[in-house]
Protein backbone atom coordinates (compact mmCIF):
# COMPACT_ATOMS: atom_id res chain seq x y z
CA UNK A 1 0.00 0.00 0.00
CA UNK A 2 2.81 2.44 0.84
CA UNK A 3 4.37 1.79 -2.58
CA UNK A 4 1.09 2.70 -4.30
CA UNK A 5 0.79 5.88 -2.24
CA UNK A 6 4.39 6.80 -3.09
CA UNK A 7 3.66 6.25 -6.77
CA UNK A 8 0.52 8.41 -6.55
CA UNK A 9 2.52 11.15 -4.80
CA UNK A 10 4.81 11.20 -7.83
CA UNK A 11 1.88 11.53 -10.20
CA UNK A 12 0.40 14.29 -8.05
CA UNK A 13 3.63 16.28 -7.72
CA UNK A 14 5.37 15.74 -11.05
CA UNK A 15 2.66 15.16 -13.65
CA UNK A 16 -0.56 16.74 -14.85
CA UNK A 17 -2.45 13.48 -14.26
CA UNK A 18 -5.30 14.46 -11.90
CA UNK A 19 -4.80 12.81 -8.51
CA UNK A 20 -7.22 14.82 -6.39
CA UNK A 21 -7.27 12.51 -3.38
CA UNK A 22 -5.34 13.92 -0.37
CA UNK A 23 -2.25 11.78 0.15
CA UNK A 24 -0.20 11.35 3.35
CA UNK A 25 3.17 13.09 3.14
CA UNK A 26 4.89 11.27 5.99
CA UNK A 27 8.50 10.14 5.63
CA UNK A 28 7.78 6.47 4.74
CA UNK A 29 5.56 7.52 1.84
CA UNK A 30 8.06 10.06 0.50
CA UNK A 31 10.71 7.32 0.70
CA UNK A 32 8.43 5.17 -1.48
CA UNK A 33 7.91 8.11 -3.80
CA UNK A 34 11.66 8.36 -4.40
CA UNK A 35 11.77 4.61 -5.01
CA UNK A 36 9.02 4.88 -7.60
CA UNK A 37 10.39 7.88 -9.54
CA UNK A 38 11.25 5.59 -12.48
CA UNK A 39 7.84 3.92 -12.41
CA UNK A 40 6.12 7.29 -12.68
CA UNK A 41 8.48 8.15 -15.53
CA UNK A 42 7.73 4.85 -17.24
CA UNK A 43 4.00 5.60 -16.97
CA UNK A 44 4.56 8.86 -18.86
CA UNK A 45 6.70 7.04 -21.39
CA UNK A 46 4.04 4.40 -21.99
CA UNK A 47 1.38 7.09 -22.41
CA UNK A 48 3.58 8.88 -24.94
CA UNK A 49 4.54 5.74 -26.83
CA UNK A 50 0.98 4.38 -26.74
CA UNK A 51 -0.45 7.66 -27.98
CA UNK A 52 2.09 7.68 -30.80
CA UNK A 53 1.09 4.16 -31.81
CA UNK A 54 -2.59 5.10 -31.79
CA UNK A 55 -1.98 8.22 -33.88
CA UNK A 56 0.07 6.31 -36.44
CA UNK A 57 -2.27 3.32 -36.70
CA UNK A 58 -5.74 4.81 -36.36
CA UNK A 59 -5.62 8.38 -37.66
CA UNK A 60 -5.07 9.87 -41.13
CA UNK A 61 -2.76 12.59 -39.81
CA UNK A 62 0.54 13.39 -41.49
CA UNK A 63 3.85 12.57 -39.81
CA UNK A 64 4.35 16.26 -39.12
CA UNK A 65 0.96 16.53 -37.37
CA UNK A 66 1.59 13.36 -35.36
CA UNK A 67 5.01 14.69 -34.34
CA UNK A 68 3.39 17.90 -33.12
CA UNK A 69 0.78 16.03 -31.07
CA UNK A 70 3.43 13.82 -29.46
CA UNK A 71 5.67 16.85 -28.79
CA UNK A 72 2.74 18.67 -27.20
CA UNK A 73 1.88 15.61 -25.12
CA UNK A 74 5.39 15.53 -23.60
CA UNK A 75 4.74 19.05 -22.32
CA UNK A 76 1.16 18.50 -21.17
CA UNK A 77 1.87 15.31 -19.23
CA UNK A 78 4.30 17.08 -16.88
CA UNK A 79 2.27 20.28 -16.67
CA UNK A 80 5.38 22.23 -17.65
CA UNK A 81 6.82 21.68 -14.15
CA UNK A 82 10.28 20.60 -15.27
CA UNK A 83 10.31 23.22 -18.04
CA UNK A 84 9.86 25.85 -15.34
CA UNK A 85 12.97 24.47 -13.62
CA UNK A 86 14.85 24.54 -16.94
CA UNK A 87 13.92 28.21 -17.49
CA UNK A 88 14.83 29.30 -13.95
CA UNK A 89 18.12 27.35 -13.95
CA UNK A 90 19.04 28.78 -17.37
CA UNK A 91 18.40 32.33 -16.21
CA UNK A 92 20.60 31.72 -13.18
CA UNK A 93 23.37 29.90 -15.04
CA UNK A 94 23.78 32.41 -17.85
CA UNK A 95 23.79 35.36 -15.49
CA UNK A 96 27.49 34.52 -14.90
CA UNK A 97 27.16 35.56 -11.25
CA UNK A 98 28.50 33.83 -8.14
CA UNK A 99 26.65 30.88 -6.56
CA UNK A 100 24.68 32.98 -4.09
CA UNK A 101 23.47 35.39 -6.76
CA UNK A 102 22.54 32.50 -9.06
CA UNK A 103 20.39 30.95 -6.33
CA UNK A 104 18.73 34.32 -5.82
CA UNK A 105 18.01 34.64 -9.56
CA UNK A 106 16.65 31.10 -9.65
CA UNK A 107 14.16 31.99 -6.90
CA UNK A 108 12.95 35.08 -8.77
CA UNK A 109 9.50 34.38 -10.30
CA UNK A 110 10.28 36.65 -13.25
CA UNK A 111 11.61 35.07 -16.46
CA UNK A 112 14.65 36.54 -18.18
CA UNK A 113 15.80 36.47 -21.78
CA UNK A 114 18.17 33.55 -21.23
CA UNK A 115 15.35 31.42 -19.84
CA UNK A 116 13.13 32.18 -22.83
CA UNK A 117 15.87 31.47 -25.36
CA UNK A 118 16.92 28.24 -23.65
CA UNK A 119 13.39 26.81 -23.55
CA UNK A 120 12.85 27.69 -27.22
CA UNK A 121 16.03 25.82 -28.13
CA UNK A 122 15.11 22.87 -25.90
CA UNK A 123 11.60 22.47 -27.30
CA UNK A 124 12.69 23.06 -30.90
CA UNK A 125 15.38 20.39 -30.63
CA UNK A 126 12.93 17.95 -29.05
CA UNK A 127 10.45 18.52 -31.89
CA UNK A 128 13.16 17.89 -34.48
CA UNK A 129 14.20 14.61 -32.84
CA UNK A 130 10.58 13.46 -32.44
CA UNK A 131 9.75 14.19 -36.08
CA UNK A 132 12.79 12.39 -37.44
CA UNK A 133 12.30 9.40 -35.13
CA UNK A 134 8.67 9.09 -36.23
CA UNK A 135 9.75 9.36 -39.88
CA UNK A 136 11.54 6.01 -39.57
CA UNK A 137 9.53 4.42 -36.79
CA UNK A 138 9.84 0.72 -35.88
CA UNK A 139 9.01 -1.54 -32.95
CA UNK A 140 12.27 -0.74 -31.16
CA UNK A 141 11.50 2.99 -31.29
CA UNK A 142 8.28 2.55 -29.30
CA UNK A 143 10.19 0.73 -26.56
CA UNK A 144 13.01 3.30 -26.45
CA UNK A 145 10.60 6.24 -26.33
CA UNK A 146 8.89 4.66 -23.31
CA UNK A 147 12.29 4.38 -21.61
CA UNK A 148 13.19 8.08 -21.95
CA UNK A 149 11.24 9.52 -18.98
CA UNK A 150 11.88 6.40 -16.88
CA UNK A 151 15.65 6.81 -17.20
CA UNK A 152 15.52 10.57 -16.69
CA UNK A 153 13.59 10.08 -13.44
CA UNK A 154 16.27 7.60 -12.29
CA UNK A 155 18.87 10.30 -12.84
CA UNK A 156 16.73 12.74 -10.87
CA UNK A 157 16.50 10.29 -7.96
CA UNK A 158 20.24 9.65 -7.97
CA UNK A 159 20.98 13.40 -7.99
CA UNK A 160 18.49 13.93 -5.18
CA UNK A 161 20.12 11.33 -2.97
CA UNK A 162 23.82 11.80 -3.77
CA UNK A 163 24.14 15.60 -3.83
CA UNK A 164 24.08 18.27 -1.13
CA UNK A 165 21.30 20.84 -1.00
CA UNK A 166 22.02 24.33 -2.29
CA UNK A 167 19.32 25.67 0.03
CA UNK A 168 17.53 24.16 2.98
CA UNK A 169 13.97 24.78 1.83
CA UNK A 170 11.94 23.83 -1.19
CA UNK A 171 10.78 20.62 -2.87
CA UNK A 172 14.27 19.11 -3.22
CA UNK A 173 15.00 19.60 0.48
CA UNK A 174 11.62 18.12 1.43
CA UNK A 175 12.17 14.97 -0.63
CA UNK A 176 15.83 14.55 0.30
CA UNK A 177 15.19 14.67 4.03
CA UNK A 178 12.68 11.85 3.70
CA UNK A 179 14.83 9.69 1.41
CA UNK A 180 16.57 6.72 3.00
CA UNK A 181 19.87 5.17 2.02
CA UNK A 182 18.02 2.34 0.30
CA UNK A 183 15.73 4.64 -1.69
CA UNK A 184 17.61 4.33 -4.98
CA UNK A 185 18.94 0.77 -4.59
CA UNK A 186 15.84 -0.55 -6.32
CA UNK A 187 16.76 1.38 -9.48
CA UNK A 188 19.19 -1.39 -10.37
CA UNK A 189 16.33 -3.90 -10.29
CA UNK A 190 14.28 -1.69 -12.58
CA UNK A 191 17.14 -1.58 -15.07
CA UNK A 192 17.59 -5.35 -15.00
CA UNK A 193 13.88 -5.90 -15.71
CA UNK A 194 13.89 -3.38 -18.57
CA UNK A 195 17.01 -4.91 -20.11
CA UNK A 196 15.52 -8.39 -19.84
CA UNK A 197 12.43 -7.14 -21.68
CA UNK A 198 14.62 -5.57 -24.37
CA UNK A 199 16.59 -8.80 -24.76
CA UNK A 200 13.35 -10.79 -25.04
CA UNK A 201 12.26 -8.57 -27.97
CA UNK A 202 15.61 -8.73 -29.79
CA UNK A 203 19.33 -8.38 -29.13
CA UNK A 204 19.64 -5.12 -31.09
CA UNK A 205 17.12 -3.48 -28.76
CA UNK A 206 19.19 -4.63 -25.78
CA UNK A 207 22.28 -2.93 -27.22
CA UNK A 208 20.34 0.26 -27.90
CA UNK A 209 18.91 0.26 -24.37
CA UNK A 210 22.41 -0.19 -22.93
CA UNK A 211 23.61 2.79 -24.97
CA UNK A 212 20.80 4.92 -23.55
CA UNK A 213 21.70 3.86 -20.00
CA UNK A 214 25.37 4.64 -20.67
CA UNK A 215 24.44 8.10 -21.94
CA UNK A 216 22.35 8.68 -18.80
CA UNK A 217 25.25 7.62 -16.56
CA UNK A 218 27.61 10.05 -18.29
CA UNK A 219 25.03 12.83 -17.97
CA UNK A 220 24.54 12.04 -14.26
CA UNK A 221 28.27 12.44 -13.58
CA UNK A 222 28.47 15.59 -15.68
CA UNK A 223 25.41 17.21 -14.11
CA UNK A 224 26.62 16.31 -10.63
CA UNK A 225 30.00 17.94 -11.21
CA UNK A 226 28.70 21.05 -12.95
CA UNK A 227 25.86 21.60 -10.50
CA UNK A 228 28.30 21.68 -7.59
CA UNK A 229 30.43 24.24 -9.43
CA UNK A 230 27.55 26.41 -10.59
CA UNK A 231 25.08 26.27 -7.69
CA UNK A 232 26.81 24.49 -4.80
CA UNK A 233 24.16 21.77 -4.73
CA UNK A 234 20.67 20.89 -5.89
CA UNK A 235 17.35 22.71 -5.73
CA UNK A 236 13.95 21.77 -7.11
CA UNK A 237 14.66 23.90 -10.19
CA UNK A 238 18.01 22.20 -10.77
CA UNK A 239 16.39 18.77 -10.56
CA UNK A 240 13.66 19.86 -12.98
CA UNK A 241 16.27 21.20 -15.38
CA UNK A 242 18.21 17.94 -15.13
CA UNK A 243 15.12 15.94 -16.10
CA UNK A 244 14.58 18.12 -19.17
CA UNK A 245 18.25 18.03 -20.13
CA UNK A 246 18.59 14.27 -19.73
CA UNK A 247 15.41 13.65 -21.71
CA UNK A 248 16.63 15.89 -24.53
CA UNK A 249 19.89 13.94 -24.78
CA UNK A 250 17.99 10.66 -24.68
CA UNK A 251 15.75 11.83 -27.53
CA UNK A 252 18.99 12.76 -29.31
CA UNK A 253 20.32 9.26 -28.62
CA UNK A 254 17.23 7.53 -30.00
CA UNK A 255 17.40 9.81 -33.06
CA UNK A 256 21.11 9.14 -33.61
CA UNK A 257 21.20 5.38 -33.06
CA UNK A 258 20.20 4.43 -36.63
CA UNK A 259 22.82 6.81 -38.03
CA UNK A 260 25.74 5.68 -35.88
CA UNK A 261 25.23 2.64 -33.65
CA UNK A 262 23.46 0.60 -36.31
CA UNK A 263 25.60 1.75 -39.25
Amino acid sequence: MSVLIGYLINLQFFTAIPIKKPLPMDEPFIHRAVQTFPLAGLSLGLLTSGSLFALMEWTPFSLLAISFFVWLLTIILTGGLHLDGWIDASDALFSYQDKEKRLEIMSDPRTGAFGVLSVIILLSARFLFIYEIISRMNLASFFLIALIPAISKMVMGMLLYTMPLAKQEGLAAFFQRAAKKSSIHIYGLYLIVLLMMAFYINISLLYMSLIMIAVACILFLLIRRKTLNWFGGITGDVLGASVEGVELFLWLTVWGLPYFAMA
